[in-house]
């Protein structure tokens, strides 16, 4: 044995004690940074990602030592198509299908947990269960007369949901007041139920001022007959009176004395919300002895003015605000009184039926930088908006439908956006109009309330009330609506316009508005129609022909024969 042998294996131990300490600092920080790191919506998943998340998820659950539950797995292939039904058949079967699949369209409900549990087990349990209902949702994909509209694909997004529907004693589910029922997840409020009976939901209607009174009206008396908890709010409005601020346009008209019908103010809301949290906690404990805190929880979609509404029931700015969905990446507790607590859930896409990615960005709901497609999504407006309105607003003018389409057809998106780049002057570096920045104005315009749109109840008309403004926007948008749907679907009463009809109409429009020269028009359309005219063939005479009977004829031989010479010959 040599004298460095005992140096050389201990030195030896050492490093590897050295190493086996240094791979489970990386394996503890690897797991700290996961369960810390910035949380992201994740609504648009492609069928490779989905495939791919998936996996990773099982492998997860398999090095756990957890085996999820088979069920079907998310298939790549599309639905195929039903091309042989019209499209009356196809929106009742698909209506027919999504009343049969409603129960199974479910909020992500958190698996069965105690506080003896390690952070191990707990989040293993939430990442099988969290499967399983992607799982389901992905077998509601593959049904054909079902759309499935995009939303949170994230776990930790819904972790924030579940904590907040835990600690809140009253749940409050922010909707926006132009399309409430676009905005409200019913079975949110059964798995409120389901974590407490006595937990009960309050839906806080945002952004009433843009709202005409009748309008208001109706949805107060449609809330009432459904037994929903609501009250009429708006943050915008509450913070400019805060700030000593006045709102230009639209503020709710009148202010009535209906305890139903008002727009609440700030102090008035805040007692509202103690005073039905207070009374949901006296339920709750069965006697009579007063809370001695209360919590109160806000949720819904992104966008619809959560963060706002609790920035101005707190007097100062403690959320960040943002046009920009998904501003709020952790639910945020804020202590108000010693008796009143507000907790402020991140935005979340519920699952939902028959709302298009389109919609859906145009609502605000999906960020409008990340669109690829701006006219879908701007035709959203155009069906919904009614067209002098547009006009009247922008202070532009739309070009009217041809003699040979629909008189009461909405404008085109590609109409709308030529006009508005024409009088705006977007153009882009290639010359030609810049859409992509006119289409996002108009979506911001449309979302802050600039261009007036709003949604009456289901049953309900404006014209009992004979409100005027608000009989024009409604017909208008139910016209629009109904044209847009035979657009879609490719039924109309008259026949799709010629190619040489829509280039002509481009033509037009485009000299129309400066951007493209008349001179260089008026000599195309001159040559065109030169093209269209063919020069006349000149018949040939053939009088000249000698006829016999036998034969047409044939060509007459004229022989000029030189005279003889008949002179004396001469001599040599």
């Amino acid at each position: 044995m040599g004298k460095n042998d005992g140096k050389t294996g201990l030195g030896r131990a050492l490093v590897k004690h050295h190493n086996q300490m240094i791979i489970q600092s990386k394996e503890k920080g690897r797991f700290y940074r996961q369960q810390n790191k910035v949380l992201e919506s994740i609504t648009d998943v492609n069928d490779v990602d989905a495939v791919i998340g998936q996996a990773e998820e099982e492998e997860r659950l398999l090095l756990a030592g957890e085996r999820p539950a088979p069920n079907r797995p998310i298939s790549l292939d599309g639905p195929s198509s039903s091309s042989a039904m019209t499209p009356e058949e196809r929106r009742a079967q698909q209506k027919e299908a999504e009343s049969l699949h409603a129960n199974s369209l479910r909020v992500p409900r958190r698996p069965a947990w105690n506080p003896e549990m390690s952070v191990e087990v707990l989040d293993t349990n939430e990442r099988q269960a969290f499967l399983i209902w992607r799982r389901s949702l992905a077998s509601l994909e593959e049904n054909e007369n079902l759309v499935l509209t995009p939303f949170e694909k994230n776990l930790d997004i819904w972790r924030q949901l579940w904590r907040v529907l835990e600690r809140s004693d009253l749940l409050v589910m922010v909707v926006d007041a132009r399309d409430p029922l676009f905005y409200r997840c019913p079975d949110l409020e059964e798995y409120a139920r389901e974590i407490d009976e006595h937990k009960s939901t309050l839906l806080l209607v945002n952004k009433a001022d843009l709202l005409p009174f009748s309008v208001r009206k109706k949805w107060a008396e449609y809330f009432r007959q459904h037994d929903i908890l609501f009250l009429f709010w708006s943050a915008k409005a509450a913070t400019a009176l805060l700030e000593g601020k006045k709102l230009t346009g639209p503020t709710g008209r009148e202010q009535p004395d209906d305890a139903d019908t008002k727009i609440y103010g700030r102090e008035e809301l805040l007692s509202r919300l103690q005073s039905e949290a207070e009374a949901i906690v006296l339920r709750r404990n069965r006697n009579n002895s007063p809370a001695k805190t209360v919590t109160v929880g806000f949720v819904g979609y992104p966008n619809v003015g959560k963060s706002s509404t609790i920035n101005a029931l707190v007097g100062q700015k403690r959320t960040g605000v943002t046009s920009t969905p998904g501003k709020t990446k952790h639910f945020q507790t804020l202590i108000m009184s010693e008796e009143l607590t507000l907790c402020d859930c991140p935005g979340l896409v519920f699952p939902s039926f028959s709302s298009s990615k389109y919609e859906m960005i145009s609502s605000g709901v999906l960020p409008i930088d990340r669109m690829t497609e701006h006219r879908e999504a701007v035709q959203v407006v155009a069906n919904r908006v009614p067209r002098h309105v547009i006009e009247d607003v922008y202070r532009i003018t739309l070009p009217k439908p041809k003699s040979y389409e629909s008189q009461s057809r909405p404008p085109l998106a590609s109409e709308l956006l030529r006009a508005y780049c024409a009088s705006r002057g977007y153009v882009a570096s290639s010359g030609l109009p810049d859409e992509t920045k006119a289409a996002r104005q108009i979506l911001k315009d449309y979302i802050d309330g600039k261009l007036p749109h709003f949604e009456m109840p289901p049953g309900m008309s404006a014209d009992e009330d004979g409100d005027s403004d608000a009989d024009d926007d409604d017909s208008g948008s139910e016209l629009a609506e109904s044209d847009s749907s035979d657009v879609e679907e490719g039924v109309g009463k008259h026949p799709p316009p010629a190619m040489e009809h829509a280039l002509d109409d481009l033509n037009s429009f485009d000299v129309e508005n400066g951007i493209a020269s008349r001179k260089g028009a008026e000599k195309k359309k001159l040559k065109e129609s030169f093209k269209q005219h063919k020069k006349p063939q000149r018949k040939k005479d053939r009088s000249w022909r000698t006829k016999t009977d036998d034969v047409d004829g044939m060509p007459v031989v004229r022989v000029y024969q030189k005279p003889l010479n008949t002179g004396p010959a001469k001599t040599a």
